[in-house]
């Protein structure tokens, strides 16, 4: 198992789910990343852009075929559906993989994780040789706030720090929400629940 040894973390703070339009403390993070045989070294720097969705989420009515607990993932749309089982469901906006990236199928939701680290794939890091071996959670993590972890896959759907993506297809694959959007599907569901991407 290998081990990460994060070294300092300047002006790390708490930052709650909903930014609206403040922007977060500049943070800088060194960590020994074994990948590359050195120290790797992240600031987060404050965003001047706008930390609001230009999608949000709504309760429809749904008649359609799946049922009660049930996350679909319409890449298409770029829309994400939790089924209640009432007659109605909750639709939030995402972003979706870009081109060369989309997948789909029926899954399960396999782990959840709050302020998750995030360790890119090899293949992100063969396509991306800069990015680093680990990235401690928090508020600029591309993660965002929750993760919920699909199958045996390496696709979750996610929060973002960069909410002003959603409703474009940018991401490798993954599935991505606002950290208020995700932090609500992340109390509605649990392992085990149902996920089921279409085109």
């Amino acid at each position: 198992m290998r081990k990460i040894l994060l070294l300092a973390a300047a002006t790390l703070v708490a930052v709650p789910l909903h930014m609206g339009a403040a922007r977060a403390e500049e943070a800088t993070v060194r960590f020994w990343d074994p990948a590359s045989g050195g120290f790797q070294t992240i600031t987060r720097k404050p965003s001047a852009r706008s930390m609001e969705s230009p999608v949000k989420k709504e309760l429809i009515d749904y008649a359609g075929p799946y049922g009660n607990g049930t996350i679909i993932v319409n890449t298409t749309e770029r829309r994400l559906y939790y089924v209640f089982g009432d007659g109605t469901a909750m639709k939030y906006g995402i972003g979706v993989g870009r081109p060369g990236f989309t997948w789909q199928g029926t899954h399960h939701i396999t782990r959840k994780a709050e302020w998750p680290g995030w360790t890119p794939p090899p293949a992100m890091r063969k396509r991306q040789p800069k990015l680093p071996y680990f990235m401690p959670g928090g508020p600029d993590n591309p993660l965002g706030a929750r993760a919920m972890y699909i199958g045996s896959t390496i696709y979750r759907i996610h929060g973002t720090a960069e909410p002003w993506t959603i409703g474009q297809a940018v991401s490798s694959g993954c599935i991505r929400m606002t950290n208020d959007d995700v932090a609500d599907l992340y109390e509605r569901v649990g392992v085990g629940t149902k996920v089921v991407v279409v085109r």
